[in-house]
């Protein structure tokens, strides 16, 4: 069983007469609740990758299956609806809207893609706002918490519609290194809890040896699988 499926992907870039083949027919599979990271070096295609998945670009070619759906032929609008009921994203630079609260930095997807009553998502807010340990930050704002509260909000706000899979893009980029391995352990534990497949797109080393399973990239092509441990 996988939640994510890869058959010969493809993504082409076309700049006037210049064609750039960012990804060259991978074939890959990720089981529910993995734990999963997309290695490799700059320009390798992770990036690339990682905005197929979550049905921010389209592929050129193959197809790519995630929760038995064939995100390949999605429109732009279908794309979008997906993409709120089924992924959250963590991003390097946290991404929180620096004028609304924590709370209201987790409540924002909600209130986007889903018809949740007031009373259910104050209750979804809640659990998850304590799963994160931020509870008793939830009416500050992002200029007054540090980096690694901040990426704890942007777990949360990942997880807030309970969705089956979490893409994190370079997560513990702009932390330091106590703080990322906290972010980690945390992301882990999400997963044990809820049950989301994790993603990473990463050069970090301290999430690498984490991963049950490593995808190395390059020039656009899977070179290597592994399971785990093989950076640790």
């Amino acid at each position: 069983m996988s939640l994510v499926e890869a058959k010969r992907l493809e993504k082409t870039y076309v700049s006037g007469e210049v064609q750039v083949q960012a990804i060259r027919g991978v074939d890959f599979t990720i089981a529910p609740g993995s734990f999963v990271s997309f290695v490799g070096p700059s320009g390798s295609g992770k990036s690339t990758l990682l905005n197929m998945i979550g049905c921010l670009d389209p592929p050129t070619g193959g197809t790519l299956s995630i929760a038995d759906t064939d995100v390949s032929t999605l429109s732009r609008k279908e794309g979008a609806r997906f993409r709120g009921e089924h992924i959250g994203f963590v991003f390097q630079d946290f991404n929180l809207i620096p004028v609304l609260t924590v709370y209201e930095n987790i409540e924002y997807p909600l209130l986007m893609v889903q018809s949740w009553p007031q009373a259910e998502r104050k209750k979804r807010i809640s659990q998850v706002l304590a799963a994160v340990g931020m509870a008793d930050q939830a009416q500050k704002y992002p200029g007054q918490i540090s980096g690694g509260q901040k990426q704890r909000v942007a777990v949360a706000r990942a997880l807030i519609t309970n969705p089956k899979l979490v893409l994190a893009d370079e997560p513990t980029a702009n932390l330091d290194r106590e703080t990322a391995n906290r972010i980690i352990a945390l992301m882990k534990e999400m997963r044990d809890e809820f049950g989301t497949t994790f993603i990473f797109s990463t050069h970090d080393p301290k999430v690498v040896k984490n991963a049950e399973t490593i995808f190395t990239l390059e020039d656009g092509a899977l070179k290597q699988t592994d399971t785990g441990g093989i950076y640790a």
